[in-house]
């Protein structure tokens, strides 16, 4: 009997020994499983922003992509619209300026118009069809600060990767898509130039046809009554016929020209003047929209320590606007500003030291 207790016990032992044996081989495995996981996906520099944007990358790409193949929609958006509205002026407004304005405002009206056109279209085609710069892949002593991540190749300063070009920007602002172009350092006098005359524009036409407008819109409300009261004439069956309209179809297509011509514009007064008074601010600090984010939390940090920064890159209020349009004597201002120009930018792109017609300043701290 004690011999058969003994057996049973020790068959026991022997059991929860194998059923730990197999249980601790299988946390073994996962342990080694974890550890080479671990081992492959470990960065130092990880953490919860890095975790966040690659969740986030499915989205960038779609964007991108979307962006990249809808720019040309948008180019021709903008071209259409604009067109619509030069055709109104044209055929709708221009005839009655002609016929109740005295010779002087006929004269401005014409000149200033015509003038304003003509910046709009020279900048819009300019900004779309000149390459916003690029940094050189063959030579190998480009001055640079960084190493981009995308295209493996020396980054200069200033100059930043584009996910939608899939390529390097000199002095990269942003993407327009309304252009379907990068804004960067060869065309961003363009870019600027259309954004600051386009919205001259629309304000002067909507300024020029406001009285038209609240024409057109009490002639509109006059249309809709008129049309309740000839479908009401029209129900009673006193009557064999159909009155006619009480407006013409001439009359009714000019007063929603109007409309649509002081909506459209002051419409896009209102924003596009947002966006212009925003590139104006960054011009006259020397900065890009970029660069504002980045000299935002350089000063955040250099604050933390007691020290003050500067922006390498910004010469003063007044010679960064100078920079900016390439202007050196005061002739240029005309030549270069109010009437249209094709000169380049100054500079390369690659290094940034300022013009000898640009006054020298003092040393600043360096944001990389």
């Amino acid at each position: 009997m004690r011999n058969v207790r003994r057996l049973f016990l020790r068959c026991l032992r022997l059991g929860h020994r194998r059923k730990f044996t197999y249980l601790n081989l299988v946390t073994d495995y996962l342990r080694y499983g974890r550890l080479c996981l671990v081992s492959l996906t470990h960065n130092s520099f990880t953490n919860s922003d890095v975790v966040i944007e690659s969740l986030f990358e499915p989205v960038y790409w779609l964007v991108d992509h979307v962006t990249r193949w809808f720019g040309i929609v948008f180019v021709a958006l903008v071209i259409l619209l604009t067109s619509s509205i030069v055709l109104i002026v044209y055929i709708c407004v221009l005839p009655l300026i002609l016929q109740t304005y005295s010779t002087g405002w006929i004269c401005w009206h014409l000149t200033y118009g015509h003038w304003n056109l003509i910046l709009i279209v020279f900048h819009y085609y300019k900004a779309i069809t000149t390459p916003p710069g690029y940094p050189p892949q063959a030579q190998k002593n480009t001055p640079s600060v960084s190493v981009c991540r995308k295209c493996i190749a020396p980054k200069p300063a200033r100059t930043h990767h584009c996910s939608i070009c899939n390529r390097c920007i000199l002095k990269m602002d942003h993407h327009c898509p309304w252009l379907n172009n990068c804004v960067g350092h060869y065309n961003h006098r363009y870019f600027f130039s259309f954004c600051l005359f386009m919205t001259l524009g629309c304000i002067y036409c909507s300024i020029s046809s406001r009285v038209m407008f609240r024409e057109a819109y009490a002639a509109i409300e006059k249309m809709k009554h008129h049309e309740a009261e000839r479908l009401q004439l029209a129900g009673n069956e006193t009557y064999s016929q159909t009155p006619p309209p009480a407006f013409s179809f001439r009359e009714r297509v000019f007063h929603k020209c109007i409309i649509y011509l002081w909506v459209l514009c002051s419409s896009v007064a209102v924003a596009l003047g947002a966006l212009t008074l925003w590139h104006a601010m960054l011009i006259t600090r020397g900065e890009t929209s970029i660069e504002r984010h980045i000299n935002k939390k350089e000063r955040k940090r250099l604050q933390g320590k007691g020290k003050t920064f500067h922006n390498p890159y910004s010469y003063g209020r007044f010679s960064n606007w100078r920079l900016f349009f390439g202007v050196e004597t005061q002739l240029q201002w005309i030549t270069r500003v109010i009437l249209p120009s094709s000169h380049v930018a100054y500079g390369d792109g690659l290094t940034w030291n300022a013009p000898h017609w640009i006054p020298a300043k003092q040393t600043s701290v360096l944001a990389i």
